[in-house]
Formats: structure tokens, sequence, C-alpha cells
């Protein structure tokens, strides 16, 4: 029978033996409850989704197939690109300002001080709801009573109605946005630079290199793994951009905030056109996927400084 049983296991294919064995059957264990909530909450929606992009489904009759016509139709839709343009243009205020902020941020934590009350401080707005922060913001900004125009009425200057009109919305959008996720970037950037070896900059400092050489030559270089994180994340984040416009501006004004999120909610919501709503969220991952990997393959991802 011992015979029966070895030549039975050594007949396994090379390529199983691996999955059998007992550390790889307790890690599947541990990883069962996310991946069937992963399965049920991710990857079936998202097939659904692809499927209904296919149709004109909408939430009052059965979808019928209508084959590519919704691809067809979205890249002649000039709302589409103009949310893309806005969607873009947010993107370009919010990531770099936020993240050179947090990287000033970042330093300082570093250099003047490290301790936890400051931490705390500086996490607190990305503590708070979207939907909260939004609020907020929308009675600091009021052009009436909000206390950002009086203080400026207070020194002479006129009121700014920040998000009433199309040549500062979005722009007040990105800064609002900047405000509640600067403190958890500066965070992330922060113990990145924790794990710099303290003897690199002991180095540089015997080869007589000045604090801003060694900040452009040591800190930055060594902190590429962490910035690609922060990036990659922060612009996935910036495209999916939705609660702040909903709760300030609802598109408007003349479609200056209409950004993708807010286009795919209104065509699935107001207009009920699931099936056109799905094609733009297509568009949308698809853009992801392409914007995610050329950051990483720019910024070098699969390689390290230290």
């Amino acid at each position: 029978m011992s015979n029966i049983a070895i030549d039975a296991k050594s007949s396994r294919p090379n390529w199983l033996k691996p999955w059998l064995k007992t550390e790889t059957m307790v890690a599947w264990l541990f990883l069962l409850p996310s991946l069937i909530g992963f399965i049920a909450f991710y990857a079936v929606p998202a097939v659904r989704g692809l499927m209904l992009s296919f149709t004109d489904g909408n939430l009052f009759r059965g979808p019928q197939g209508v084959g590519l016509e919704n691809y067809q139709n979205l890249l002649q839709d000039d709302a589409f690109w103009n949310s893309l343009r806005v969607t873009m243009a947010y993107v370009l205020l919010n990531i770099p300002i936020q993240t050179l902020i947090a990287i000033v941020v970042a330093v300082m934590m570093d250099r003047v001080t490290k301790s936890t009350l400051v931490r705390g401080i500086i996490l607190l707005p990305w503590l708070m709801p979207n939907v909260i922060v939004g609020l907020l913001w929308l009675w600091l900004l009021d052009p009436t009573l909000g206390l950002v125009n009086v203080g400026l009425e207070s020194i002479g200057l006129d009121s700014i109605p920040f998000l009433g009109q199309t040549s500062t919305a979005i722009a007040t959008i990105a800064g609002i946005n900047i405000w509640r996720h600067m403190g958890y970037t500066a965070l992330l950037i922060f113990a990145g630079i924790q794990t710099i070896p303290a003897s690199v900059y002991e180095a540089g400092a015997i080869d007589g290199a000045s604090e801003s050489r060694m900040f452009f030559q040591i800190t930055i270089p060594l902190l590429r793994p962490v910035l690609i994180f922060v990036l990659v994340t922060s612009v996935i984040g910036s495209f999916q951009i939705f609660d702040t416009v909903a709760i300030t501006t609802q598109g408007g004004p003349i479609d200056a905030t209409k950004v993708m999120n807010w286009l795919i909610y209104e065509r699935a919501f107001v207009r009920f056109d699931l099936g056109y709503a799905t094609t733009i969220s297509i568009a949308l991952f698809l853009i992801l996927i392409v914007v995610s990997f050329a950051q990483m393959w720019i910024m070098r991802a699969d390689e390290s400084d230290l």
C-alpha cells in the first residue's frame, strides 16, 4: 500500500506540487474571505458591466443587444470628451501640487519634529468623510456668508464665487481635495524617509554634499518606490473624483466640473441609460490601466536604488 501511495504522489505533475504544499493551502485559506468578497463585489459586477455596455439597457425594460453602437457613440460624444478634459485638468492640478506639498511637509516632520500629535493633526482632514469636507468648504466659500469671502472683503478685495464661475470651479475642487489628502500623502512619504539608512546621509556629508544636493540626489531617488505608490494611487483616486463634485457643484457651472464619474452617474441615474453609462465606465477603466502602467514604466517601478 505504501508503494502505491508513493507512486501516486510521484505521478502528480510538477506544476501542481507547489499548490498542494501545506503553506500554500493555509495561505489560500486566509485569502478566501477577501477572495469571495472580490469575486462577489468586484469581478462579477465588472463582467456584468462589460456585458451591459453592449446593450441599450435601462431601468425600465430589459436590455437589448446593440453591439458596438455604444462605443461608436462614445467616440462622437462631446459630453464624454468634455468630461475627460475636465478630469484631466483636475488631475494635473491636484497631483503635482499635492505631492510637492506632501514632500515638503514630510521633510519638515523628519527634520523639525516627529511628534505623534503633529502627525495626528496633519492626518485629521483625511479622516473626515468626503461629504463633510464638501459641505464644510461649500460653506466656507459661500460668496455672501463664507468666511473666505468675508476675509477678502475685510481687506478691501471683492468676493469671489470660487465654485460658481467656470474659471475657478475645477481649481477650487482640486484645492479642496489637496487640503484633504495632503496629510495622508505626507505621512506615507515620511514613512518612506524613515527607511533610508542614516549612513547614506553620513557618507554624503563626509563628501561635502549640501543639504539641497543630498535631498535631490539621495532622498528623492531612494523615495522612488514610495513616490510610485503615492502617485499611482493618487492618480487613480483623482480620476474617480465624485463626492466633492456631487456636494459642491454637481457638474456646474456650465459643465465646468462635470468629471467622468459625475457623467456616469448622470447617464445612469438621471437619464437611466445604464448601457451607455457602463460604456463610459469601461472607457474610464481602460484609461486608468494605461495611465497606471505608463507611470510605473516611466518611474521604473521594478527597480530599487537601495
